[in-house]
């Protein structure tokens, strides 16, 4: 296509998202620093788009506005759709001048960032709510700090049409081990509903990482045996194996609509009963 405006961009954007979801996608993912905590036009959106197009680039200022136009965009995209929208915020990246020239981008000189998460989190999802096109969303924090941030902000904009429809997820990049697993897990039970979780994710680029998997499920059942020690909660085998079963399994089936072997979004046909 011919992108010549901002009209045309944004449709050879809905044109791949349409192709993405006609091979089965259903899972979008955003890695940001921060959701702006800014407004922006269509008008103000093709002007700073054409402008950059000219060769002048885009202010401090612009670029926030921009990129809050273009995130309700891409939020109206996968609620029309019926996609999950992912945000995984926080990172500060390509903290090493001398590797970014020598290697390029993400060499592994990233690191945890210190953004402001609260207010541009909690009006961005807002939007999305009072015009009825929020997506299923799940928030991810790199900063620990803001933990009891995102397992409160979830709470929100959950409607009585999809059980836990925005969804705290699971520790991930520098929290993706014992502590940051723990501290999400029990941020999530303190402050949410655990049994609503959808649980652990891999970005599967490699087939060890899918060991983190089974460290959860340990991770999970230690602190949930602790709190039976303990006698926070019920020593019944059969509510609390539930609960982990859903957590690490049935609740993300659900909630993505996946089946097992099938990638058209449709469920399967109904078995035939055996007459043996």
């Amino acid at each position: 296509m011919d992108i010549k405006d901002l009209a045309s961009f944004l449709g050879a954007l809905k044109k791949r998202h349409d192709f993405f979801h006609s091979l089965g996608a259903r899972v979008s993912d955003h890695g940001m620093e921060n959701i702006p905590d800014a407004d922006c036009t269509e008008a103000e959106a093709a002007a700073i788009f054409a402008q950059a197009r000219a060769g002048t680039a885009a202010t401090p200022e612009q670029v926030a506005k921009f990129t809050w136009f273009m995130m309700l965009f891409f939020g109206r995209l996968d609620a029309s759709m019926g996609w999950t929208k992912q945000l995984h915020l926080g990172a500060i990246r390509n903290n090493n001048a001398r590797l970014l020239k020598r290697l390029g981008a993400d060499a592994g000189v990233d690191s945890i960032g210190d953004f402001p998460q609260a207010r541009g989190l909690a009006r961005y999802l807002d939007r999305l709510d009072s015009e009825n096109q929020l997506p299923k969303t799940v928030i991810y924090n790199l900063n620990p700090a803001d933990n009891y941030v995102f397992a409160t902000m979830i709470g929100n904009v959950q409607d009585d049409l999809t059980p836990g429809k925005i969804q705290y997820g699971s520790g991930w990049w520098f929290l993706d081990q014992k502590e940051g697993m723990e501290w999400q897990i029990n941020a999530l039970s303190q402050l949410g509903l655990l049994s609503r979780f959808v649980g652990m994710l891999t970005d599967s680029r490699s087939f060890l990482s899918y060991v983190r998997h089974e460290y959860f499920r340990r991770l999970l059942c230690s602190i949930l045996g602790a709190d039976i020690e303990a006698g926070l909660i019920p020593a019944d085998r059969k509510l609390i194996g539930g609960m982990v079963e859903d957590i690490c399994y049935r609740n993300a089936e659900r909630y993505f609509g996946f089946e097992v072997g099938r990638f058209d979004g449709k469920k399967p046909a109904a078995k035939k009963q055996s007459r043996k």
